[in-house]
């Protein structure tokens, strides 16, 4: 098998790692989700279960990006065409945009929960 067979195989295989992760956040986030919002149907007041929640699936997303990204390099050092490095240009740019508005909000939510918590504010207790 050539080289650019080997690197091929490990592109795709980092690229199914990807998904994968992603597919697995969204999967336990979705579980978890369903026990945080039967505890709140029986009248628990989660707000801090949520907010870990949106952080844990948004972690699943960015770890699943970064993935993706590294196949897309490891793509593009197979074909390194004009065309094929502003495709994986573009691509990076979108991702990482997604990846660094994922991560602000992320930081936003971790702040303003450490923020409740600090003033106390017994209402947003689990």
């Amino acid at each position: 098998m050539s080289a650019s067979g080997v690197l091929d195989i490990i592109a795709r295989g980092v690229g199914i790692i990807g998904v994968a992760v992603i597919l697995w956040g969204v999967a336990v986030t979705t579980v978890s989700t369903i026990r945080v919002e039967t505890g709140a149907v029986r009248g628990r007041h989660l707000p801090g279960s949520r907010m870990v929640l949106r952080q844990q699936l948004g972690a699943s997303l960015l770890l699943g990006l970064e993935f993706l990204i590294a196949a897309d390099v490891i793509r593009t050092v197979l074909q390194p065409t004009l065309q094929e490095v502003g495709i994986l240009g573009g691509i990076v740019a979108i991702r990482t945009v997604i990846s660094y508005f994922l991560h602000k909000e992320m930081a936003a939510d971790r702040l303003a929960s450490q923020e409740r918590e600090a003033a106390g504010s017994p209402r947003d207790r689990d």
